[in-house]
């Protein structure tokens, strides 16, 4: 057990924008999405980043939290699990390459940071092509390696989300930092509530289905434009 003031100052670290996993890189489709006129102003940013919160949290953070309470049981085969079926929920390349990317890059960090039960295994199956490595399921096994709670790792899920969005959006889309933090400051408190939901799901309740995201996505993949350097 760690005391409260640790595991909250953890939590703003592996949440912060900074962290060295590389989500500067990505836009999860907005890119395109704004290339199109599909994104456009706060408004329509808005809706864009809950639907891509809503697929977040109902696949990648329902496998993470049974990864996350399968690593307190000592359960890597669950672990191993969780991984293989938030890559099964990805349907374009764009987002297996960015979870897969993120997750290793994760999973070397954290080996720096101190010896847990099963990050340098986890490490080690990814580098052996074992296991694809995806990013919610690295941040599962060391936040509950770590003292962490579920909830925290609930919340850095879902803030990584939205964070990521909204920091493409000052690359991409005519929106000013005002509008940005007011729309987090708007989906923040839907948090909890999306929690007591996810939190009893299981794998056969994880979906990703937001069509148009995905066609976006692999236009994306195809496309010789860019919007914003990394």
């Amino acid at each position: 057990m760690i005391d409260e003031i640790t595991r909250l100052m953890r939590l703003l670290e592996f949440s912060d924008s900074a962290f060295p996993v590389g989500t500067f890189s990505f836009s999860n489709g907005l890119e395109t999405a704004a290339f199109e006129g599909l994104v456009h102003d706060a408004a329509s940013l808005e809706q864009y980043t809950r639907t891509a919160l809503e697929q977040t949290l109902y696949c990648d953070a329902i496998a993470a939290l049974i990864a996350f309470r399968a690593a307190a049981v000592g359960d890597y085969e669950t672990i191993c699990e969780a991984d293989r079926q938030i890559m099964l929920c990805k349907m374009n390349a764009e987002a297996r390459l960015m979870l897969v990317r993120m997750g290793k890059k994760m999973a070397e960090i954290c080996t720096q940071l101190g010896e847990t039960l099963w990050i340098n295994r986890w490490l080690e199956d990814i580098r052996e092509g074992k296991t694809p490595g995806t990013y919610p399921v690295a941040q599962a096994v060391f936040f509950q390696q770590n003292g962490s709670t579920e909830e925290d790792l609930f919340t850095a899920i879902a803030y990584g989300a939205i964070n990521m969005i909204l920091n493409a959006a000052l690359r991409c889309v005519k929106v000013s930092h005002y509008e940005t933090q007011a729309i987090l400051y708007r989906l923040c408190p839907e948090i909890n509530q999306e929690y007591q939901v996810v939190k009893q799901l299981t794998f056969e309740d994880m979906n990703a289905f937001a069509p148009e995201m995905d066609i976006v996505a692999s236009l994306h993949e195809k496309g010789k434009m860019r919007m914003f350097m990394n």
